[in-house]
């Protein structure tokens, strides 16, 4: 495992045994955390991709991060719209940047997120569907105040998306995924939901199933 600055973000590198032309994960912590959080999950994912865990650009304290700020009120969280505007043009910033240093296989790059970093891998594929080649967004939820742009309409629709979220999420509660479910069905022709028995995190049975549908659109080449 490599920490590398980036001319747009520090991430971690996480190679297979011959990375040469490999697919590319990128990996997006969530609020609070640091790239060393998601990076560990990518051998149990799928031993064959390339990993890139991307540190949020915003210090809240020692070792965490954020995308954008929050406040957490009695009426739920509340977003800075405009500062997750920023933090997703520097992200694809980062995008084009390892795809052009790393020359994924067929540029195919996948996003994870979790929670913040979830609703960061939202807006990416929202603004930038042509980076990307599928999404796997866990305990999320879809930007608000955010619309798909005409021109992305086509080419977002033909991006796969994996969406899981805990019944006993108590962050961001599970009608916030069963929103995303809801609205992304009119969107995507490729759309696997799944409910599990877990509270704010990924629980083994998320990470096999999310391994499972990797590898079923990673296919042997």
């Amino acid at each position: 495992m490599i920490q590398k600055k980036q001319r747009s973000l520090v991430s971690l590198d996480l190679a297979p045994r011959e990375p040469e032309n490999a697919e590319l994960m990128i990996m997006l912590h969530g609020y609070g955390s640091n790239e060393k959080d998601l990076i560990q999950l990518g051998p149990i994912l799928n031993e064959k991709l390339r990993y890139v865990s991307a540190r949020a650009p915003h210090a809240l304290d020692i070792g965490m991060y954020g995308w954008f700020p929050i406040e957490f009120t009695s009426n739920g969280i509340t977003v800075d719209y405009e500062a997750a505007k920023e933090a997703r043009n520097q992200l694809t910033g980062f995008i084009e940047e390892i795809i052009a240093d790393y020359r994924p296989r067929g540029n195919r790059v996948w996003l994870m997120g979790f929670s913040q970093g979830s609703v960061m891998s939202y807006l990416t594929a929202f603004e930038r569907p042509d980076l990307l080649h599928g999404v796997i967004a866990c305990s999320g939820q879809l930007p608000q105040r955010e619309t798909v742009p005409e021109k992305n309409v086509e080419k977002l629709r033909q991006l796969p998306f994996l969406v899981m979220h805990g019944l006993f999420d108590d962050v961001l509660p599970i009608a916030k995924g069963e929103e995303a479910n809801r609205l992304l069905k009119d969107i995507l022709a490729d759309l696997t939901y799944q409910e599990f028995p877990m509270a704010h995190e990924i629980s083994p049975a998320a990470l096999h199933l999310a391994s499972e549908w990797l590898r079923a659109h990673t296919p042997e080449e």
